[in-house]
């Protein structure tokens, strides 16, 4: 990473595909320089080369890959805490471990380690900003979630914690809290099967990845006094996790 004392970076984890790599192009755009980290390196790297950004390896499972990545980022303005996942939908009675291991380990865990090791440089530039995409799951519960939205209440709880921690320090934190988005969230949490992902979505217009994009890089764009603490946003057809309107 080279800087100069103008320059505004931004970190983007989980930046390979869907909301990350659609923030970190709009954070780019907004005239940050951009650290994208993720397992795929070779879609971080071309998108990398696409913005002008710096592709790291990341697996925020791994607390070593954690370590490694943040030595590579000398500044830290802004933090986008993106990675996180579902996997199954299974009743109580017939949760998988592993799946559940891998959510918490993912949503709740990776941010943790993550956000922990980038704080001091985030406070350290004067003007810090921690952006956690967490979903309407991280207020809501679903029959056949609790997997996820335990794990994603989890998150939420971490993230909005650091508020009170931090108050009076200079940085801010701003939750976005989506409902759908056609990415390829659905097709993680059914195993890759891309037919009854594409249904989770169908009747309706769900958010995109940009739509997303557009949030966080206007919580980060406010001056500095604006704190802008949690936003939810939903397609107009989506009322709640449970309830939406499809055309026939």
């Amino acid at each position: 990473m080279s800087t100069t004392p103008d320059t505004r970076w931004a970190v983007v984890t989980g930046a390979s595909s869907g909301i990350g790599a659609a923030t970190a192009r709009k954070l780019a755009a907004e005239g940050f320089r951009v650290v994208l980290g993720a397992r795929r390196v070779e879609r971080i790297n071309e998108l990398a080369s696409e913005i002008d950004g710096v592709a790291v390896a990341l697996d925020i499972t791994d607390p070593a890959s954690v370590e490694a990545f943040v030595e590579r980022v000398e500044t830290c303005n802004v933090l986008v805490n993106n990675a996180g996942g579902a996997k199954g939908l299974a009743k109580v009675a017939d949760a998988d471990e592993d799946d559940w291991r891998w959510m918490w380990e993912t949503n709740v865990l990776g941010t943790l380690r993550v956000t922990k090791a980038l704080m001091p440089k985030l406070v350290a530039s004067g003007d810090g900003h921690v952006v956690t995409v967490t979903s309407i799951a991280a207020t809501e519960i679903y029959d056949n979630g609790s997997g996820y939205t335990s794990a994603k209440h989890a998150q939420g709880a971490l993230h909005r914690t650091l508020r009170g921690e931090h108050l009076g320090e200079p940085v801010r934190f701003t939750e976005i809290a989506p409902g759908m988005v056609e990415t390829e969230f659905s097709e993680v949490r059914f195993g890759g099967d891309a037919e009854r992902a594409a249904a989770v979505y169908q009747g309706l217009t769900p958010l995109t990845a940009d739509d997303v994009a557009d949030v966080i890089a206007f919580a980060v764009t406010r001056p500095s006094h604006v704190n802008l603490d949690f936003i939810e946003m939903k397609p107009r057809d989506q009322a709640s996790a449970t309830r939406a309107h499809r055309q026939s």
